[in-house]
């Protein structure tokens, strides 16, 4: 058909005249040209949050340890950390927890009264380097909404650093959460049901958490302590099949060795020396201090070599005496010890 003249077509579908060259269509970078939308190479960090949250709101009562597994291993990447620094009444409290505890963590946020969990980011700033992306966020508030003891929305606010793989994946390597300050929001509702009864509003006025956090994550935390140490022991007996007791003497030894084991040095070349005429008063006295210097030399090395190996390595005395697990008779006490020449000494 041949456009009737003075019709509103747009200025690619009207007929070009002699000599009228087609406007070239702009090129937008990051567009595929058949489809003309962004390549799902990579989401934004935020919307990862935002999926976590999506993920937690769907998580049912029947969830098991499976479930919170499969969570942890959709966010978080196998050698991630999570790291909660807040300050409690007797004072400030850090906990890292690696990544086989993190699952554990957040069931226990649920187990503690907890019905909803959900993240909220401001103003966020966004940093990339070479293979990871950090996302800093100054004002990060954690909202739980607690169903027990009673009907309370706590808002916990801090700074939140993501560190996230630039990759397809997008999944988060450390999370640190510093805690300031939390809020416990208790219903207009609730108040005024209870208005006449002192007790319940005294029991209202009581905070159900510390610092955000409720007594079960806290517990669980303060045993992170004792099992965080103890996961090179766990994944030793998984992969090599050993008792309790070699996993201790290897590790003992192993770590015994990269702390006593001096730094390599590159290797020099012999320098030549050449000799000097002296006078005979000039060797006498140098011949003297030499004797002197000599004896404070050998004093030095007998100093050093009856230094014993728990004055060098400060950590082995504390750990020459390590019992495991001895039986309700107490008949079983075993103690290893270590020897300066690098060997284990048992004894019964």
């Amino acid at each position: 058909m041949i456009p009737k003249s003075g019709s509103s077509l747009p200025p690619s579908c009207r007929c070009l005249r002699a000599g009228q060259r087609r406007p070239e269509r702009p090129i937008c970078v990051g567009l595929t040209p058949a489809e003309g939308r962004h390549t799902p190479y990579m989401v934004q960090p935020e919307y990862r949050i935002y999926e976590m949250n999506k993920r937690l709101q769907s998580r049912t009562e029947d969830s098991d340890n499976l479930w919170w597994d499969a969570f942890a291993t959709e966010f978080f990447e196998d050698d991630a950390t999570l790291t909660l620094s807040f300050c409690l009444e007797d004072g400030p409290k850090r906990y890292t927890i690696g990544r086989t505890l993190i699952p554990r963590y957040f069931s226990t946020v649920f187990e503690g009264g907890v019905t909803d969990l959900y993240y909220i980011l401001k103003h966020s700033k966004e940093s990339y380097h070479n293979s990871s992306i950090t996302v800093d966020c100054d004002q990060c508030t954690m909202v739980t909404q607690h169903g027990k003891p009673m009907f309370t929305k706590v808002c916990t606010e801090g700074r939140l650093i993501l560190e996230f793989t630039f990759d397809d994946l997008m999944r988060i390597k450390t999370w640190h959460f510093t805690i300031r300050q939390y809020r416990e929001l208790v219903p207009r509702s609730i108040l005024a049901m209870h208005a006449q009864d002192p007790q319940v509003l005294e029991q209202l006025s009581k905070n159900i958490t510390r610092m955000g956090l409720t007594n079960f994550t806290l517990n669980y935390l303060r045993l992170c302590v004792i099992l965080e140490p103890m996961q090179e022991l766990m994944s030793r007996h998984k992969t090599y099949n050993l008792s309790p007791r070699d996993c201790l003497k290897t590790c003992l030894f192993q770590k015994w060795q990269r702390m006593v084991a001096p730094p390599a040095e590159p290797t020099r070349q012999p320098t030549t020396k050449r000799r000097k005429r002296k006078n005979s008063t000039s060797s006498t006295s140098n011949s003297s201090a030499g004797n002197n210097a000599n004896s404070t030399n050998s004093k030095k090395k007998s100093a050093a070599a009856n230094l014993s190996l728990s004055s060098q390595v400060p950590e082995l005395g504390a750990l020459q005496s390590c019992s495991l697990n001895p039986g309700r008779d107490g008949a079983l006490c075993h103690s290893t010890a270590v020897t300066p020449t690098g060997q284990f000494k048992e004894k019964h």
